[in-house]
């Protein structure tokens, strides 16, 4: 763990935690993301009449440029997001196992936690019921509760704040995507980088995770989630 430029966070029962969901509360190496990305560029290739590497190109690019795949679908082909988003989050979980280490860790942190997501709710329930933490969870703020409109689009985390009457000084937010952690930086809340690892084969969200981390908006850069939350509770 690097410590960019804050002291340890100090938590109380007013402290409030935002967790990302996909390759945050679970390691990237499940591989569980790249289920999606390829029922993503099939959605693409389907509904538009393209190749598969047109359909994979159209999906990094919306993805990369507009913070979602589905939000250039939307500006541009004019999509309908319930039935792309129901397609693509229709995978196997089964690669995910119950962590009980993040469940005790979780458990002992004091305050309101929710999870901040660009997928679904229903994808998220799956996911960390998959891996037993759900019901440590007051709420999830999905891509529905968003107005489909994704991170990092500043409204959102305004909408997200007025929604459960957050006081972003007293907000930690763990995301593994460093853009996201902007938006979050400049309204006051304490910013947890979870990076990605690199390596010539990473992929490609990873590769992308990193954009934007010279920004000076990270508090905390770590690699594992469990370890961190259990310093920041003394445990």
């Amino acid at each position: 763990m690097s410590n960019k430029s804050s002291p340890m966070p100090v938590i109380g029962p007013q402290t409030v935690y935002l967790f990302d969901l996909d390759n945050t509360l679970y390691p990237p190496e499940k591989n569980l993301f790249a289920h999606v990305d390829v029922r993503m560029t099939a959605f693409i290739e389907e509904k538009l009449g393209l190749t598969h590497d047109e359909a994979f190109f159209i999906q990094k690019k919306y993805w990369r440029e507009y913070g979602t795949t589905l939000s250039g679908l939307m500006q541009f082909h004019g999509l309908e997001p319930d039935e792309f988003l129901d397609f693509v989050h229709d995978i196997d979980v089964s690669p995910l196992t119950p962590d009980p280490e993040l469940s005790t860790a979780l458990a002992n942190l004091p305050g309101k936690k929710y999870i901040f997501t660009n997928g679904t709710q229903k994808h998220a329930e799956r996911v960390s019921d998959r891996l037993g933490v759900l019901h440590h969870f007051d709420d999830i703020f999905d891509i529905r509760a968003a107005d489909y409109v994704p991170k990092p689009d500043k409204n959102v985390y305004h909408k997200l704040i007025a929604n459960y009457d957050i006081n972003p000084d007293k907000t930690i937010f763990f995301e593994d995507m460093a853009r996201n952690l902007l938006p979050a930086y400049e309204l006051g809340m304490t910013t947890v980088w979870l990076k990605p690892k690199l390596s010539e084969d990473a992929p490609q969200h990873a590769k992308i995770g990193h954009e934007g981390a010279d920004g000076g908006h990270i508090n905390y850069e770590i690699d594992n989630l469990v370890d961190f939350l259990s310093l920041m509770n003394g445990k």
